[in-house]
């Protein structure tokens, strides 16, 4: 998937304040999950020519706490931190952000998420450097390269290399199940609904539902992963899968996808 509107920040040193923007071809939930993950941020936040993050740690809530850690390319390590504000997923993320090489000064940062046919506008706002016109310059152009590099990472996968669409078809313990189902089953089958609703777009889930089989329904899924391990991974974790009932998923990689 490519990237639409390249990134672009502009710092209002008179003011203080610096506005950016980028669209990306990813749903608004899956841009969400890359900005607040523990297991995402290490992967796209820096380059080897600059620096890294390493370590990323947060508790997403209001007045939860986050903090980064990395090290550039002289070996100097470094982090940032702050508290998050508001949480409102997938839309809405406003934190405080507290530089080691901005003097541990406390500026707030606000992500605003919108979901347009090109996918996903990011607009991020970096508010209250004061008289620090320095410091604002600089922190304009680190957001125009990370917004950059997020937008990279979100459109071709992890690293750089494209992804793959995989065809997942769920078979349930007997070809009557969705008829015969029992209170227990249906019960089930609402945390399989709910776990496979709260991987849409986050995980690569594309789409799922039943299908109307005439030969016994079965649920299908197609997602988008780097391997068939990583889908297998997300497989594995579904309620039916784990509930020891029988049910197992089949998976198969697509040879072509449009979308």
């Amino acid at each position: 998937m490519a990237i639409n509107d390249g990134p672009r920040a502009i710092a209002d040193v008179s003011a203080g304040t610096i506005l950016a923007t980028v669209t990306i071809a990813v749903p608004p939930e899956r841009v969400f999950r890359a900005l607040t993950a523990d297991d995402q941020i290490p992967l796209w936040w820096g380059s080897d020519e600059l620096y890294r993050t390493t370590k990323h740690t947060a508790d997403v809530r209001p007045g939860g706490a986050w903090r980064s850690e990395g090290k550039g390319v002289d070996g100097r390590e470094f982090h940032v931190q702050g508290e998050y504000l508001k949480v409102e997923p997938p839309h809405l993320l406003v934190l405080t952000w507290k530089a080691l090489w901005d003097g541990d000064n406390v500026t707030t940062v606000t992500y605003t998420l919108e979901a347009v046919d090109a996918g996903t506008r990011l607009t991020l706002r970096h508010e209250g450097f004061g008289a620090r016109e320095g410091a604002c310059r600089d922190h304009g152009f680190g957001w125009e390269r990370v917004l950059g590099w997020l937008a990279t990472f979100l459109s071709d996968g992890v690293g750089g290399k494209p992804q793959s669409v995989f065809h997942c078809r769920l078979i349930p313990p007997r070809p009557d199940f969705a008829f015969t189902l029992t209170d227990a089953e249906k019960a089930l089958m609402k945390q399989h609904s709910d776990y496979l609703r709260g991987k849409l777009g986050e995980g690569g889930v594309i789409l799922f539902g039943p299908v109307a089989d005439p030969a016994g329904p079965w649920g299908l899924g197609i997602v988008r992963a780097n391997d068939e391990a990583a889908v297998r991974a997300l497989t594995d974790a579904d309620p039916t899968v784990r509930s020891g009932l029988g049910f197992r998923y089949e998976i198969l990689p697509m040879m072509t996808a449009v979308m």
